[in-house]
Protein backbone atom coordinates (compact mmCIF):
# COMPACT_ATOMS: atom_id res chain seq x y z
CA UNK A 1 0.00 0.00 0.00
CA UNK A 2 1.23 3.63 -1.00
CA UNK A 3 0.60 5.26 1.97
CA UNK A 4 1.89 8.36 0.40
CA UNK A 5 -0.89 8.87 -1.92
CA UNK A 6 -3.55 8.70 1.18
CA UNK A 7 -5.58 11.80 0.94
CA UNK A 8 -8.57 13.08 3.50
CA UNK A 9 -11.62 10.35 3.36
CA UNK A 10 -14.26 12.15 1.39
CA UNK A 11 -17.38 12.29 3.92
CA UNK A 12 -20.07 9.62 3.31
CA UNK A 13 -22.79 11.37 1.04
CA UNK A 14 -21.22 14.23 -0.50
CA UNK A 15 -21.23 15.09 -4.36
CA UNK A 16 -19.30 18.20 -5.94
CA UNK A 17 -21.48 21.41 -5.80
CA UNK A 18 -22.98 22.78 -8.95
CA UNK A 19 -21.82 26.18 -10.51
CA UNK A 20 -25.43 26.76 -10.79
CA UNK A 21 -27.21 26.06 -7.74
CA UNK A 22 -27.79 29.90 -6.56
CA UNK A 23 -29.55 29.56 -3.51
CA UNK A 24 -26.45 27.14 -1.65
CA UNK A 25 -23.98 30.32 -2.33
CA UNK A 26 -24.58 32.14 0.80
CA UNK A 27 -24.88 30.06 3.59
CA UNK A 28 -21.20 28.73 2.42
CA UNK A 29 -19.57 32.24 2.56
CA UNK A 30 -20.69 32.70 5.47
CA UNK A 31 -19.03 29.74 7.07
CA UNK A 32 -15.86 30.55 5.20
CA UNK A 33 -15.75 34.18 6.71
CA UNK A 34 -16.44 32.55 10.19
CA UNK A 35 -13.44 30.22 9.69
CA UNK A 36 -11.49 33.35 8.20
CA UNK A 37 -12.35 35.28 11.85
CA UNK A 38 -11.47 32.08 13.89
CA UNK A 39 -7.98 31.75 12.18
CA UNK A 40 -7.34 35.27 12.43
CA UNK A 41 -8.00 34.97 16.59
CA UNK A 42 -5.85 31.95 16.99
CA UNK A 43 -3.01 33.33 15.16
CA UNK A 44 -2.99 36.54 17.42
CA UNK A 45 -3.48 34.78 20.27
CA UNK A 46 -0.65 32.32 19.26
CA UNK A 47 1.41 35.43 18.65
CA UNK A 48 0.26 37.10 21.83
CA UNK A 49 1.27 33.35 23.79
CA UNK A 50 5.25 33.48 22.11
CA UNK A 51 5.49 36.95 23.07
CA UNK A 52 4.97 36.10 26.60
CA UNK A 53 6.61 33.00 26.73
CA UNK A 54 9.99 34.45 25.25
CA UNK A 55 8.94 37.58 27.77
CA UNK A 56 9.01 35.01 30.83
CA UNK A 57 12.24 32.93 29.39
CA UNK A 58 14.45 35.93 29.09
CA UNK A 59 13.15 37.24 32.51
CA UNK A 60 14.13 33.96 34.20
CA UNK A 61 17.04 33.91 32.17
CA UNK A 62 18.23 37.47 33.12
CA UNK A 63 16.93 36.14 36.87
CA UNK A 64 18.89 33.55 36.65
CA UNK A 65 22.27 35.31 35.53
CA UNK A 66 21.93 38.39 38.10
CA UNK A 67 22.06 35.23 40.77
CA UNK A 68 24.98 33.62 38.91
CA UNK A 69 26.95 37.10 38.86
CA UNK A 70 29.85 36.89 41.20
CA UNK A 71 30.56 38.79 44.56
CA UNK A 72 33.38 41.26 44.29
CA UNK A 73 35.04 39.17 47.33
CA UNK A 74 35.13 36.12 44.27
CA UNK A 75 35.77 38.05 41.52
CA UNK A 76 39.03 38.94 43.85
CA UNK A 77 39.91 36.19 45.33
CA UNK A 78 39.31 34.19 42.41
CA UNK A 79 41.60 36.10 40.07
CA UNK A 80 44.43 35.34 42.98
CA UNK A 81 44.16 31.32 41.28
CA UNK A 82 45.79 29.66 38.22
CA UNK A 83 42.39 28.57 37.16
CA UNK A 84 39.89 31.26 37.77
CA UNK A 85 36.90 30.59 35.62
CA UNK A 86 36.97 26.99 37.25
CA UNK A 87 37.13 28.35 40.79
CA UNK A 88 34.03 30.89 39.81
CA UNK A 89 32.22 28.31 38.20
CA UNK A 90 32.92 26.01 41.19
CA UNK A 91 32.17 28.43 43.69
CA UNK A 92 29.00 30.34 42.20
CA UNK A 93 26.60 27.96 43.14
CA UNK A 94 28.47 26.51 46.22
CA UNK A 95 25.91 27.45 49.54
CA UNK A 96 26.91 30.47 51.01
CA UNK A 97 29.54 31.43 48.53
CA UNK A 98 27.95 34.78 46.99
CA UNK A 99 27.58 36.38 50.44
CA UNK A 100 30.84 34.94 51.68
CA UNK A 101 33.99 37.53 52.17
CA UNK A 102 37.84 36.53 50.99
CA UNK A 103 38.27 35.64 54.64
CA UNK A 104 35.27 33.30 54.74
CA UNK A 105 35.61 31.96 50.83
CA UNK A 106 39.20 29.81 52.21
CA UNK A 107 37.33 27.48 54.01
CA UNK A 108 34.67 27.51 51.10
CA UNK A 109 36.66 26.99 48.42
CA UNK A 110 38.57 24.05 50.68
CA UNK A 111 34.81 22.26 51.75
CA UNK A 112 34.05 22.21 48.16
CA UNK A 113 36.73 20.51 46.68
CA UNK A 114 36.58 18.49 49.39
CA UNK A 115 33.45 17.67 48.29
CA UNK A 116 34.34 16.80 44.97
CA UNK A 117 37.18 14.89 45.79
CA UNK A 118 35.17 12.45 48.44
CA UNK A 119 32.53 12.15 45.41
CA UNK A 120 34.88 11.21 42.72
CA UNK A 121 36.58 8.40 45.08
CA UNK A 122 32.94 7.07 45.85
CA UNK A 123 32.61 6.79 42.25
CA UNK A 124 36.02 5.81 41.35
CA UNK A 125 35.72 2.66 43.93
CA UNK A 126 32.90 1.33 41.43
CA UNK A 127 35.44 -0.15 39.24
CA UNK A 128 37.50 -2.90 41.16
CA UNK A 129 35.29 -5.49 39.82
CA UNK A 130 35.98 -4.47 36.22
CA UNK A 131 38.59 -6.41 33.90
CA UNK A 132 42.30 -4.78 34.24
CA UNK A 133 45.54 -5.77 33.08
CA UNK A 134 48.51 -5.83 36.04
CA UNK A 135 49.68 -2.24 35.03
CA UNK A 136 46.57 -0.98 34.83
CA UNK A 137 45.19 -2.48 38.36
CA UNK A 138 48.64 -0.99 39.85
CA UNK A 139 47.68 2.64 38.12
CA UNK A 140 43.82 1.78 39.82
CA UNK A 141 44.74 1.08 43.61
CA UNK A 142 47.37 3.83 43.68
CA UNK A 143 44.71 6.34 42.45
CA UNK A 144 42.37 4.81 44.69
CA UNK A 145 45.23 5.16 48.00
CA UNK A 146 45.66 8.68 46.93
CA UNK A 147 42.46 9.90 46.55
CA UNK A 148 41.81 8.68 50.04
CA UNK A 149 44.98 10.69 50.99
CA UNK A 150 43.70 13.47 49.62
CA UNK A 151 40.47 13.21 51.46
CA UNK A 152 41.90 12.77 54.79
CA UNK A 153 44.51 15.80 54.35
CA UNK A 154 41.86 18.32 53.16
CA UNK A 155 39.34 17.31 56.03
CA UNK A 156 42.47 18.08 58.18
CA UNK A 157 42.73 21.17 56.29
CA UNK A 158 39.36 21.80 56.55
CA UNK A 159 38.71 21.24 60.32
CA UNK A 160 41.79 23.65 61.01
CA UNK A 161 40.59 26.25 58.41
CA UNK A 162 36.62 27.20 59.33
CA UNK A 163 36.10 28.83 62.70
CA UNK A 164 36.07 27.04 65.83
CA UNK A 165 36.34 23.61 63.75
CA UNK A 166 39.23 22.76 65.54
CA UNK A 167 40.75 20.39 68.17
CA UNK A 168 41.80 22.54 71.04
CA UNK A 169 44.33 19.80 72.14
CA UNK A 170 46.40 20.33 68.50
CA UNK A 171 48.08 23.28 67.54
CA UNK A 172 48.04 24.00 63.72
CA UNK A 173 49.96 26.15 62.18
CA UNK A 174 49.99 28.06 58.71
CA UNK A 175 52.69 25.72 57.40
CA UNK A 176 51.16 22.53 58.58
CA UNK A 177 47.79 23.52 56.01
CA UNK A 178 50.04 24.29 53.46
CA UNK A 179 51.92 21.30 53.56
CA UNK A 180 48.78 19.37 53.78
CA UNK A 181 46.72 21.03 50.53
CA UNK A 182 50.34 20.93 48.67
CA UNK A 183 50.45 17.16 49.63
CA UNK A 184 46.55 16.74 48.38
CA UNK A 185 47.59 18.53 45.11
CA UNK A 186 50.71 15.96 44.59
CA UNK A 187 48.52 13.08 45.30
CA UNK A 188 46.42 13.81 42.46
CA UNK A 189 49.14 14.48 40.22
CA UNK A 190 50.85 11.24 41.46
CA UNK A 191 47.35 9.96 40.56
CA UNK A 192 47.37 10.87 36.93
CA UNK A 193 50.86 10.12 36.21
CA UNK A 194 50.49 6.03 36.73
CA UNK A 195 47.56 6.42 33.72
CA UNK A 196 50.02 8.39 31.65
CA UNK A 197 51.38 5.71 29.49
CA UNK A 198 48.26 3.40 29.19
CA UNK A 199 45.32 3.13 27.20
CA UNK A 200 41.33 1.67 27.77
CA UNK A 201 37.66 1.82 29.54
CA UNK A 202 38.98 1.98 32.97
CA UNK A 203 41.69 4.95 32.10
CA UNK A 204 38.67 6.94 30.22
CA UNK A 205 36.31 6.34 32.79
CA UNK A 206 39.50 7.22 35.87
CA UNK A 207 39.74 10.48 33.71
CA UNK A 208 35.73 11.43 33.70
CA UNK A 209 35.66 10.94 37.57
CA UNK A 210 38.89 12.91 38.37
CA UNK A 211 38.28 15.86 35.64
CA UNK A 212 39.34 19.21 37.42
CA UNK A 213 40.35 17.63 40.45
CA UNK A 214 44.07 18.75 40.42
CA UNK A 215 43.06 22.09 39.57
CA UNK A 216 40.39 22.73 42.56
CA UNK A 217 42.67 21.60 44.80
CA UNK A 218 45.50 24.17 42.82
CA UNK A 219 42.87 26.98 43.61
CA UNK A 220 42.07 26.06 46.82
CA UNK A 221 45.94 26.36 47.83
CA UNK A 222 46.20 29.64 46.08
CA UNK A 223 43.57 30.80 47.87
CA UNK A 224 44.47 29.67 51.37
CA UNK A 225 48.43 30.86 50.43
CA UNK A 226 46.95 34.60 49.38
CA UNK A 227 44.91 34.59 52.73
CA UNK A 228 47.19 32.86 55.34
CA UNK A 229 50.26 33.86 54.02
CA UNK A 230 52.14 36.40 51.90
CA UNK A 231 55.12 34.38 50.68
CA UNK A 232 56.37 30.81 50.58
CA UNK A 233 58.10 31.87 54.11
CA UNK A 234 56.60 34.21 55.93
CA UNK A 235 55.07 32.28 58.86
CA UNK A 236 58.67 32.74 60.73
CA UNK A 237 58.33 36.01 62.84
CA UNK A 238 60.36 38.60 61.29
CA UNK A 239 62.40 39.53 64.98
CA UNK A 240 63.49 35.22 65.11
CA UNK A 241 64.96 34.88 61.20
CA UNK A 242 68.35 36.47 62.21
CA UNK A 243 69.17 34.89 65.14
CA UNK A 244 67.59 31.41 63.55
CA UNK A 245 69.81 31.72 60.21
CA UNK A 246 72.78 32.60 61.79
CA UNK A 247 73.02 30.97 65.91
CA UNK A 248 75.37 28.39 65.95
CA UNK A 249 73.60 25.81 67.70
CA UNK A 250 74.85 23.68 70.71
CA UNK A 251 75.12 20.30 71.22
CA UNK A 252 75.43 18.00 73.92
CA UNK A 253 77.34 14.83 71.75
CA UNK A 254 75.84 15.10 68.27
CA UNK A 255 72.40 16.34 69.71
CA UNK A 256 70.90 19.56 70.56
CA UNK A 257 71.52 20.33 73.71
CA UNK A 258 67.59 21.44 74.31
CA UNK A 259 66.90 17.43 73.79
CA UNK A 260 65.38 15.86 77.07
CA UNK A 261 67.40 13.09 77.82
CA UNK A 262 64.88 10.38 77.13
CA UNK A 263 64.56 12.02 73.34
CA UNK A 264 68.60 11.89 72.88
CA UNK A 265 68.24 8.30 74.21
CA UNK A 266 66.07 6.97 72.08
CA UNK A 267 68.60 7.93 69.32
CA UNK A 268 71.86 7.36 70.79
CA UNK A 269 71.04 4.55 72.97
CA UNK A 270 72.22 0.89 71.31
CA UNK A 271 68.93 -1.08 70.95
CA UNK A 272 69.06 -3.28 74.15
CA UNK A 273 68.89 -0.35 76.74
CA UNK A 274 65.70 0.62 75.03
CA UNK A 275 62.22 -0.91 75.38
CA UNK A 276 61.12 -2.02 72.12
CA UNK A 277 57.47 -3.03 71.51
CA UNK A 278 58.06 -5.62 68.77
CA UNK A 279 60.59 -7.28 68.10
CA UNK A 280 61.33 -9.20 64.22
CA UNK A 281 63.27 -11.72 63.71
CA UNK A 282 63.91 -14.49 60.74
CA UNK A 283 65.21 -16.52 63.09
CA UNK A 284 62.40 -17.14 65.49
CA UNK A 285 63.96 -15.29 68.08
CA UNK A 286 61.82 -12.30 68.30
CA UNK A 287 57.78 -11.63 68.53
CA UNK A 288 57.66 -11.97 64.53
CA UNK A 289 59.23 -13.51 61.83
CA UNK A 290 58.35 -11.06 59.13
CA UNK A 291 57.90 -7.10 58.86
CA UNK A 292 54.72 -7.81 57.32
CA UNK A 293 53.48 -9.13 60.71
CA UNK A 294 54.67 -6.79 62.63
CA UNK A 295 53.37 -3.44 61.51
CA UNK A 296 50.17 -5.01 61.58
CA UNK A 297 50.27 -5.33 65.10
CA UNK A 298 50.70 -1.71 65.21
CA UNK A 299 47.39 0.19 66.87
CA UNK A 300 46.02 2.36 64.59
CA UNK A 301 46.02 6.01 65.00
CA UNK A 302 48.72 5.87 68.06
CA UNK A 303 49.51 9.31 70.08
CA UNK A 304 52.30 7.05 71.49
CA UNK A 305 55.54 5.85 69.45
CA UNK A 306 55.71 2.12 69.04
CA UNK A 307 59.13 1.25 68.75
CA UNK A 308 59.48 -2.14 65.99
CA UNK A 309 63.15 -3.80 66.51
CA UNK A 310 64.30 -5.44 63.23
CA UNK A 311 67.02 -7.97 63.77
CA UNK A 312 70.53 -8.36 61.39
CA UNK A 313 69.17 -9.97 58.45
CA UNK A 314 67.90 -9.47 54.71
CA UNK A 315 64.04 -9.49 54.70
CA UNK A 316 62.32 -9.51 51.09
CA UNK A 317 58.92 -9.52 51.74
CA UNK A 318 56.07 -7.92 49.13
CA UNK A 319 54.78 -4.85 49.09
CA UNK A 320 55.81 -3.46 52.67
CA UNK A 321 53.96 -0.50 53.59
CA UNK A 322 53.50 1.43 57.25
CA UNK A 323 49.77 3.20 56.10
CA UNK A 324 48.50 6.66 56.96
CA UNK A 325 46.83 4.51 60.14
CA UNK A 326 49.75 3.41 61.69
CA UNK A 327 51.20 6.72 63.22
CA UNK A 328 54.27 6.98 65.13
CA UNK A 329 56.11 4.72 64.41
CA UNK A 330 59.90 3.80 64.97
CA UNK A 331 61.79 0.88 63.11
CA UNK A 332 65.37 0.04 64.00
CA UNK A 333 67.80 -1.53 62.97
CA UNK A 334 71.30 -3.39 63.60
CA UNK A 335 72.84 -0.80 61.48
CA UNK A 336 73.63 -0.42 57.68
CA UNK A 337 74.14 -3.23 56.04
CA UNK A 338 73.46 -5.70 58.80
CA UNK A 339 69.54 -5.05 58.83
CA UNK A 340 68.62 -4.82 55.18
CA UNK A 341 65.07 -4.49 53.58
CA UNK A 342 65.30 -5.60 49.91
CA UNK A 343 63.09 -5.56 46.89
CA UNK A 344 63.61 -5.95 43.19
CA UNK A 345 60.53 -4.16 41.85
CA UNK A 346 60.69 -2.19 38.77
CA UNK A 347 58.38 -0.73 36.04
CA UNK A 348 58.79 -4.39 33.97
CA UNK A 349 56.79 -5.91 36.00
CA UNK A 350 54.05 -3.58 34.65
CA UNK A 351 53.43 -1.72 37.96
CA UNK A 352 53.54 1.69 38.60
CA UNK A 353 56.65 3.74 39.98
CA UNK A 354 54.98 4.33 42.81
CA UNK A 355 54.33 0.51 43.79
CA UNK A 356 58.02 -0.64 43.14
CA UNK A 357 59.22 1.00 46.63
CA UNK A 358 60.43 -2.03 48.68
CA UNK A 359 59.64 -0.39 51.58
CA UNK A 360 56.96 2.74 52.19
CA UNK A 361 55.59 4.74 54.90
CA UNK A 362 52.70 7.18 54.78
CA UNK A 363 52.02 7.23 58.67
CA UNK A 364 53.14 10.45 60.37
CA UNK A 365 55.13 10.84 62.71
CA UNK A 366 57.26 7.76 61.03
CA UNK A 367 61.26 7.12 61.97
CA UNK A 368 64.00 4.73 60.60
CA UNK A 369 67.33 4.36 62.22
CA UNK A 370 69.80 2.21 61.67
CA UNK A 371 68.38 0.16 58.58
CA UNK A 372 69.45 -0.40 55.12
CA UNK A 373 66.72 0.18 52.36
CA UNK A 374 67.52 -1.28 48.85
CA UNK A 375 65.81 -2.13 45.15
CA UNK A 376 68.40 -4.41 43.47
CA UNK A 377 66.29 -4.41 40.08
CA UNK A 378 69.58 -2.49 38.49
CA UNK A 379 69.88 0.30 35.83
CA UNK A 380 67.92 -1.75 32.92
CA UNK A 381 65.09 -2.04 34.77
CA UNK A 382 64.86 1.58 34.82
CA UNK A 383 62.16 3.05 37.55
CA UNK A 384 62.63 1.29 40.59
CA UNK A 385 62.09 2.66 44.33
CA UNK A 386 63.87 1.68 47.38
CA UNK A 387 62.41 3.69 49.66
CA UNK A 388 59.69 6.03 49.19
CA UNK A 389 58.33 8.25 52.33
CA UNK A 390 54.74 10.28 52.03
CA UNK A 391 54.45 10.41 55.98
CA UNK A 392 54.63 14.16 57.26
CA UNK A 393 57.30 14.58 60.07
CA UNK A 394 59.30 11.86 58.79
CA UNK A 395 62.92 11.31 60.17
CA UNK A 396 65.30 8.49 58.49
CA UNK A 397 68.61 8.69 60.53
CA UNK A 398 71.71 6.71 59.75
CA UNK A 399 70.39 4.73 57.26
CA UNK A 400 71.57 3.49 53.24
CA UNK A 401 68.93 4.26 50.54
CA UNK A 402 70.77 2.10 47.70
CA UNK A 403 69.58 1.88 44.24
CA UNK A 404 69.67 3.13 40.76
CA UNK A 405 67.24 4.84 39.22
CA UNK A 406 64.78 6.63 41.33
CA UNK A 407 66.25 5.49 44.59
CA UNK A 408 64.79 7.48 47.43
CA UNK A 409 60.88 8.84 46.51
CA UNK A 410 60.37 11.78 48.78
CA UNK A 411 57.03 12.12 47.71
CA UNK A 412 54.96 14.37 49.65
CA UNK A 413 54.76 16.36 53.10
CA UNK A 414 58.16 16.72 55.41
CA UNK A 415 60.96 15.04 55.76
CA UNK A 416 64.35 15.01 57.20
CA UNK A 417 67.29 13.16 56.06
CA UNK A 418 70.29 12.80 58.59
CA UNK A 419 73.76 10.54 58.42
CA UNK A 420 72.72 8.31 55.14
CA UNK A 421 73.99 7.13 52.30
CA UNK A 422 71.94 7.39 49.16
CA UNK A 423 73.07 5.91 46.06
CA UNK A 424 71.92 6.15 42.63
CA UNK A 425 72.48 6.81 38.81
CA UNK A 426 69.03 8.23 37.14
CA UNK A 427 66.96 11.01 39.34
CA UNK A 428 67.69 8.89 42.37
CA UNK A 429 66.41 11.28 44.72
CA UNK A 430 63.11 12.49 43.18
CA UNK A 431 59.30 13.71 44.40
CA UNK A 432 57.49 16.38 45.72
CA UNK A 433 57.99 16.66 49.50
CA UNK A 434 59.29 19.65 51.47
CA UNK A 435 62.36 17.70 52.25
CA UNK A 436 66.04 18.63 53.72
CA UNK A 437 68.92 16.25 53.48
CA UNK A 438 71.29 16.76 56.21
CA UNK A 439 74.82 15.78 56.56
CA UNK A 440 74.44 12.89 54.08
CA UNK A 441 76.72 10.89 51.65
CA UNK A 442 75.23 11.03 48.03
CA UNK A 443 76.68 8.34 45.96
CA UNK A 444 76.59 8.23 42.10
CA UNK A 445 76.90 5.14 40.41
CA UNK A 446 77.60 4.19 37.02
CA UNK A 447 74.73 4.32 34.63
CA UNK A 448 73.34 2.27 31.57
CA UNK A 449 75.38 3.06 28.52
CA UNK A 450 74.38 6.56 26.79
CA UNK A 451 72.63 7.17 30.96
CA UNK A 452 73.72 11.02 32.11
CA UNK A 453 73.68 10.77 35.88
CA UNK A 454 70.82 13.43 37.70
CA UNK A 455 70.82 13.65 41.43
CA UNK A 456 67.61 14.78 41.57
CA UNK A 457 64.22 15.52 40.05
CA UNK A 458 62.01 17.91 42.17
CA UNK A 459 58.39 17.64 40.60
CA UNK A 460 56.55 20.81 41.75
CA UNK A 461 53.82 21.45 39.76
CA UNK A 462 52.77 24.43 41.29
CA UNK A 463 54.04 27.80 42.81
CA UNK A 464 52.09 27.67 45.66
CA UNK A 465 53.18 24.48 47.22
CA UNK A 466 55.67 25.11 50.26
CA UNK A 467 57.54 22.06 48.89
CA UNK A 468 61.24 21.45 47.55
CA UNK A 469 64.66 19.57 47.91
CA UNK A 470 67.40 21.68 50.55
CA UNK A 471 70.89 18.83 50.02
CA UNK A 472 72.32 21.01 52.87
CA UNK A 473 75.96 20.22 54.47
CA UNK A 474 76.22 16.72 52.39
CA UNK A 475 79.31 15.25 50.43
CA UNK A 476 78.43 14.19 47.21
CA UNK A 477 80.78 11.68 45.69
CA UNK A 478 81.92 9.13 42.58
CA UNK A 479 80.97 5.19 43.52
CA UNK A 480 84.46 3.57 42.36
CA UNK A 481 82.46 1.85 39.00
CA UNK A 482 81.83 5.55 37.92
CA UNK A 483 85.18 7.12 39.25
CA UNK A 484 86.90 4.75 36.63
CA UNK A 485 84.59 6.46 33.78
CA UNK A 486 83.38 9.27 35.00
CA UNK A 487 84.43 11.18 31.52
CA UNK A 488 81.98 9.59 29.62
CA UNK A 489 78.70 9.40 32.07
CA UNK A 490 78.18 12.96 33.23
CA UNK A 491 76.43 13.43 36.92
CA UNK A 492 74.31 16.32 37.49
CA UNK A 493 73.06 18.09 40.80
CA UNK A 494 69.38 17.96 38.85
CA UNK A 495 66.67 18.63 36.37
CA UNK A 496 63.22 19.92 36.23
CA UNK A 497 60.27 17.04 36.37
CA UNK A 498 57.69 20.05 36.74
CA UNK A 499 57.11 23.01 35.89
CA UNK A 500 58.10 24.57 39.36
CA UNK A 501 60.58 22.37 40.00
CA UNK A 502 62.77 23.84 43.40
CA UNK A 503 66.34 22.49 44.63
CA UNK A 504 69.14 23.96 46.96
CA UNK A 505 72.50 23.01 47.56
CA UNK A 506 74.13 24.51 50.49
CA UNK A 507 77.26 24.01 52.14
CA UNK A 508 78.16 20.60 50.68
CA UNK A 509 81.20 18.98 49.44
CA UNK A 510 81.08 18.35 45.61
CA UNK A 511 83.61 15.88 44.03
CA UNK A 512 85.03 16.43 40.23
CA UNK A 513 82.32 13.93 39.08
CA UNK A 514 79.71 16.81 38.97
CA UNK A 515 79.66 18.35 35.06
CA UNK A 516 80.83 22.17 35.28
CA UNK A 517 77.49 23.26 34.15
CA UNK A 518 75.79 21.94 37.11
CA UNK A 519 72.05 20.93 35.59
CA UNK A 520 70.56 19.31 33.44
CA UNK A 521 67.54 20.50 31.23
CA UNK A 522 64.28 17.80 31.10
CA UNK A 523 63.43 18.77 27.91
CA UNK A 524 64.64 21.61 25.74
CA UNK A 525 63.40 24.78 27.38
CA UNK A 526 61.00 23.35 29.99
CA UNK A 527 60.47 25.07 32.55
CA UNK A 528 63.68 26.98 32.87
CA UNK A 529 62.49 30.36 33.83
CA UNK A 530 60.24 28.92 36.46
CA UNK A 531 62.30 26.89 38.41
CA UNK A 532 64.10 27.81 41.50
CA UNK A 533 68.06 26.23 41.00
CA UNK A 534 70.05 27.50 43.47
CA UNK A 535 73.73 26.82 45.31
CA UNK A 536 74.75 28.25 48.37
CA UNK A 537 78.55 28.61 49.36
CA UNK A 538 79.18 24.68 48.32
CA UNK A 539 83.13 23.86 48.17
CA UNK A 540 85.41 21.27 46.36
CA UNK A 541 85.96 20.61 42.77
CA UNK A 542 82.32 19.96 41.48
CA UNK A 543 81.43 23.32 43.34
CA UNK A 544 83.06 25.71 40.86
CA UNK A 545 80.85 27.75 39.30
CA UNK A 546 82.02 29.83 36.35
CA UNK A 547 80.39 27.11 33.75
CA UNK A 548 77.30 26.56 35.33
CA UNK A 549 74.03 27.11 33.46
CA UNK A 550 72.71 30.75 32.79
CA UNK A 551 69.20 29.51 33.39
CA UNK A 552 66.15 32.35 34.28
CA UNK A 553 65.27 30.14 37.07
CA UNK A 554 69.12 29.16 38.19
CA UNK A 555 70.61 31.32 41.16
CA UNK A 556 73.65 31.48 42.77
CA UNK A 557 72.43 32.46 45.87
CA UNK A 558 74.16 35.17 48.08
CA UNK A 559 72.67 35.83 50.60
CA UNK A 560 71.74 34.36 54.21
CA UNK A 561 68.68 35.43 54.14
CA UNK A 562 68.04 33.25 51.28
CA UNK A 563 69.63 30.72 51.57
CA UNK A 564 67.85 30.83 55.22
CA UNK A 565 64.89 29.62 53.43
CA UNK A 566 65.78 26.41 52.94
CA UNK A 567 67.19 25.36 56.49
CA UNK A 568 65.13 22.59 58.84
CA UNK A 569 64.18 25.76 61.09
CA UNK A 570 61.65 27.76 58.28
CA UNK A 571 61.48 25.19 55.16
CA UNK A 572 60.27 22.33 57.15
CA UNK A 573 59.51 24.08 60.58
CA UNK A 574 62.21 22.00 62.34
CA UNK A 575 61.73 23.82 65.62
CA UNK A 576 58.20 22.78 66.26
CA UNK A 577 58.92 18.84 65.57
CA UNK A 578 62.03 17.60 64.92
CA UNK A 579 63.46 18.22 68.74
CA UNK A 580 60.82 15.43 69.88
CA UNK A 581 62.19 12.62 67.91
CA UNK A 582 65.63 12.74 69.48
CA UNK A 583 67.75 12.82 65.85
CA UNK A 584 70.52 15.87 65.94
CA UNK A 585 69.49 18.51 63.68
CA UNK A 586 71.13 21.63 62.41
CA UNK A 587 68.05 24.14 62.45
CA UNK A 588 70.43 27.11 60.39
CA UNK A 589 72.98 27.08 58.25
CA UNK A 590 75.69 26.28 60.38
CA UNK A 591 76.93 23.24 60.20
Amino acid sequence: MDYGRLGPAEPKGSSAPSVDSEPNLRPRKSKLKLVLILAATLMVASAVCAVLVVTIRNTATAAKLHRRRPSQAMSRTCGKTLYPSLCLDSLIDFPGALAASEKDLVHISVNMTLQRVDRALYHASEFTNLPMGSHERSAYEACLELLDESVDLLTRSLLSVVPGGGDDATVTTTQDILTWISASLTYHETCNEGFEELTGDVKNQMSDRLQDLSELVSNSLAIYNANGVSDDFSEIPIQNRRRRLLGSVEKHGHFPAWLSRKDRMLLDLPVTALSVDIIVSKDGNGTHKTIAEAIKKVPDHSTRRTIIYVKAGKYEEDNLKVGRKKTNVMFIGDGKGKTIISGGRNIFDKITTFHTASFAATGSGFIARDISFENWAGPSKHQAVALRIGADHAVIFRCNIIGFQDTLYVHSQRQFYRECDIYGTVDFIFGNAAAVIQSCTIHARKPMALQKNTITAQNRKDPNQNTGISIHACKLVAEPDLERVKGAYPTYLGRPWKMYSRTVYMLSDMGDHIHPRGWLEWNATFALDTLYYGEYMNFGPGSTLGQRVKWPGYRVIKSTEEAGRFTVAQFISGSSWLPSTGVAFVSGLSS
